[in-house]
């Protein structure tokens, strides 16, 4: 490791370079002259799982700060904040023509010298990283508006701990995996499909598992913990000694502090799903195509709609449903693939909409970390979906849009995907 400091003038701000490589920890660090953002961090080799290329990071906010380290470890230490207020970490993959800066995570600053975690360079296999900070969730464009779908709004400002992510949505191979080693040690699924496939079913190995309940993905969620020897997060008793393993039950108590594998709460998939992107439509943007995710293109209803029309056509041999494989499409900025289309996926939260408010536990009343309302709501909506699907319209798949089902509901339209406390 090593330091090599240039000459700023008066009144200027500080630009950092940080380069960290996986075989050989290395840190370079320079001060140029700049204007309004502070740091800028380049890591070689080890970025998180969305590129396997080189990555820069700049930090800007309301007043000039200085990245002081950038550890071995994926942590960022800077100093100089305004206490109180919220600074952006941007990410570009090259400087060539200014680079191409996009939003990576809010950080809100505790104090004058701030550390924060930006990057896991070793992950849990299979998971992405996603950082800890603020977001801003809901529908920031208007989308939900027209067809009187206001359970989006506000736009909420709240702040996510990070956390752990499946890269993919568990597809048959993995699911198969699991549940054999979970119905040979004491769990029990339900069998029962829809749409005249059999409960948890898949076109293909590597397609995704669906008709799977609620209910079961989150037994199959503690049976994944058990299975590779982390403490299961679902309980059938308050004081947590029961492991949810079979049956169907609303009464399930989650322990939040386990580092077992668990079904997203509403809040962190939406905060994964933009990427790091913020106010934008889909998890790269406004506009959406066929070659962007597996969804039911009509570019005559969406302006955002860039087609082409009808199902995606990649998919359509072997009949319905029309799935696509994990992992076809480019992932979002968090390296993490299918959060916009293909099917939708379950997380932990109870739905519930401002009838006329939100109940506690809302994420869209902000706070930190929100777990969702403590039971349904007085229409017995169930629990959310996110995502849409590959017999869904393009504002189906945004990233603020909601859907739900009765927890004992299946279909071909929903699948899911397990994250893990950092």
């Amino acid at each position: 490791m090593y330091f090599n400091w240039s000459r700023c003038k008066n009144g200027t701000a500080n630009q950092i370079i940080i380069e960290v490589r996986k075989t050989k920890p290395e840190i370079l660090i320079k001060t140029r002259l700049h204007s309004l953002f502070i740091g800028l961090a380049l890591l070689a080799g080890v970025h998180h799982a969305a590129a396997q290329t080189a990555q820069f990071f700049r930090i800007a906010g309301p007043a000039a700060t200085t990245i002081t380290a950038f550890n071995p470890d994926g942590t960022l230490v800077w100093s100089d904040a305004l206490a109180g207020t919220n600074y952006t970490v941007q990410t570009a993959t090259s400087l060539a023509g200014g680079g191409n800066w996009v939003d990576y995570v809010q950080l809100f600053a505790t104090n004058v010298v701030n550390t924060n975690l930006l990057v896991a360079f070793n992950p849990p296999p299979g998971m992405a990283f996603i950082p800890a900070g603020m977001f801003n969730m809901g529908d920031t464009l208007g989308d939900v508006g027209p067809d009187g779908a206001m359970d989006a709004l506000p736009v909420t400002n709240l702040y996510v701990s990070a956390f752990y992510m499946d890269v993919n949505i568990v597809d048959s191979n993995q699911w198969v995996s699991v549940y054999n080693w979970a119905t040979n040690n004491g769990y029990a699924f339900d069998p029962d499909g829809g749409f005249g496939w059999p409960g948890h079913s898949a076109k293909a190995a590597n397609q995704p598992v669906f008709n799977v309940d609620w209910y079961d993905v989150v037994k199959w969620s503690n049976a994944r913990s058990q299975q590779a020897g982390l403490t299961p997060v679902y309980y059938t008793d308050t004081n947590l000694t029961q492991v949810y393993m079979t049956g169907d039950t609303d009464a399930v108590y989650p322990n939040w502090t386990a580092n077992g594998y668990r079904l997203p709460t509403e809040a962190e998939w939406e905060k994964a799903a933009r990427g790091g992107l913020s106010g934008l439509r889909f998890p790269w943007g406004d506009t959406i195509s066929g070659s962007q995710a597996n969804y039911y293109g009509d570019t005559n209803a969406f302006s955002y709609d860039l087609g082409p029309n009808n199902y995606n056509l990649a998919f359509t041999g072997g009949g319905s449903p029309y799935t696509s494989p994990a992992g076809y499409f480019a992932p979002n900025g968090y390296g993490l693939y299918d959060m916009a289309g293909n099917v939708f996926q379950w997380c932990w939260d109870w739905y519930a909409a401002p009838n006329p408010y939100y109940p506690a536990g809302s994420p869209y009343l902000g706070g930190i970390d929100p777990h969702g309302p403590a039971s349904d709501d007085q229409f017995g909506d169930g629990r959310v979906e996110r995502g849409g699907f590959w017999n869904g319209f393009a504002n189906d798949t945004t990233c603020a849009v909601r859907n739900y089902d009765a927890p004992n509901g299946n279909s071909t339209f929903v699948g899911f995907r397990c994250v893990r406390g950092h």
